[in-house]
């Protein structure tokens, strides 16, 4: 049952904890009943845990998602970091002042973008249209990887992860820049957030510098850029369970038993 002292977004400032979690593979991963473990601790707990979706996965997923069951976040870092939004009413609406350098860095550039890479191999253009991004399903034994060239070259920044997908993102914009941003905004402690995540999208969020870590089963390149990281702790449960363990071994907030 949610906490009845909690209101969606308020006093994020002074919760004793803020988890800023991707969703594919972390928030999502692990078992069911791992996951259970978790939502229901946060929802519980409402009044003291701040929830922020930090993933690559856009608004109308989100929505979706939520309205499946899983909790609701109260702020999203979504788009791979591309869109920075509250919820509102169980509708994701962006925080235009904290998007105004990604719109200006993108600068419409999404027919650039697709136009210079209409016939790269390897990748496959997704149906999704986001605002401030150009997102492919990545074949990794077709592609090539002069098209990372090829993408700084119209002033873009690429980003491949997981050996299965390809974005193509403004130039210094992603999820670790903008979730620092979003807390800052809120007044938010650095030493009460923690970003967890699993795969190479996530390496900016886990590298910012906020305590952070890799959840069990992490992409194994992902594992070799955060293992010399000292504020990143490399957990050994899955997805939700990662989490709830990590939580607990840097006390960040009372975990449930078991």
């Amino acid at each position: 049952m949610t906490d009845d002292a909690f209101v969606p977004g308020e006093n994020m400032g002074g919760r004793r904890f803020v988890l800023a979690t991707d969703l594919d593979g972390t928030f999502l991963g692990g078992s069911e009943e791992d996951r259970k473990r978790l939502y229901d601790w946060i929802e519980e707990n409402r009044s003291t845990i701040g929830l922020i979706f930090v993933t690559g996965r856009d608004p109308k997923f989100i929505a979706e998602l939520c309205e499946g069951g899983v909790p609701w976040p109260e702020y999203v870092v979504g788009d791979v970091g591309t869109t920075i939004a509250r919820i509102e009413n169980k509708t994701v609406e962006p925080i235009i002042t904290l998007e105004e350098e990604i719109a200006e860095t993108w600068n419409d550039g999404g027919d650039k973008v697709r136009a210079a890479l209409a016939d790269e191999p390897g990748l496959t253009l997704q149906e999704t249209e986001f605002r401030y991004r150009v997102s492919y399903d990545l074949d990794p034994a077709e592609f090539d990887h002069a098209t990372c060239d090829k993408v700084r070259d119209l002033g873009f920044d690429p980003l491949a992860s997981d050996n299965r997908f390809f974005d193509v993102l403004p130039r210094g914009i992603s999820k670790g820049p903008s979730i620092k941003r979003l807390v800052s905004h809120l007044g938010v402690e650095p030493n009460k957030v923690l970003c967890a995540g699993d795969t190479l999208n996530d390496l900016s969020m886990l590298e910012c510098g906020l305590p952070a870590v890799a959840v069990g089963g992490s992409e194994a390149a992902l594992l070799d850029r955060v293992a010399p990281l000292s504020h990143v702790y490399i957990a050994k449960g899955v997805g939700a369970a990662g989490i709830l363990e990590a939580v607990a071994e840097l006390d960040l907030h009372d975990t449930p038993e078991g």
